[in-house]
């Protein structure tokens, strides 16, 4: 493996992704991640629950608030992303996580509007494509650990981590 590939994917693109070590996509995907998971929750005690006029419009908010987030931490991994080798294993890896990502953000989007035009009660399949979604976002984050913890994608070099254990 050409080491300079390495080395490139773990510099951030511009200081807008993060300091070396620190990137921001990183941060900005726990936004999303909230808000769709909380929205779910609140989808359950809406159909659970006494008042589900109160929470399914919780939930429409919570996806609308992980939408703004999710563009966002798009606009960041994308930044990322042009900074790994063509032709390489983690490039395939970030290339299929983007691909989740979007159809996770389409998907929530089309659930949204289901909801939005659902007057009244809950919108059964608002709440499918969110759990779909959701399912999506796992597998997404399953590669985006593989990236980061597995090919040390926007991670700080071994010689630098390892002054965090020198005395």
């Amino acid at each position: 493996m050409d080491d300079t590939a390495l080395r490139r994917a773990k510099r951030p693109r511009t200081i807008l992704a993060g300091p070396y070590g620190h990137p921001v996509h990183g941060l900005l995907v726990t936004i999303p991640i909230g808000a769709w998971t909380a929205s779910l929750v609140f989808d359950i005690v809406a159909a659970a629950g006494d008042e589900p006029e109160v929470f399914s419009r919780g939930a429409e908010w919570l996806i609308g608030i992980g939408l703004v987030g999710a563009v966002l931490a798009a606009i960041a991994g994308l930044m990322d992303l042009s900074m790994i080798a063509h032709d390489t294993r983690a490039r395939k890896i970030a290339l299929t996580h983007m691909t989740l990502n979007l159809s996770t953000v389409a998907l929530f989007l089309v659930s949204l509007l289901l909801r939005l035009n659902e007057r009244e009660g809950i919108s059964v399949g608002g709440v499918v494509l969110s759990v779909v979604a959701l399912t999506l976002l796992a597998a997404s984050g399953y590669l985006g650990g593989e990236l980061a913890y597995r090919y040390g994608v926007r991670v700080a070099d071994e010689d630098t981590q390892r002054k965090g254990f020198d005395g």
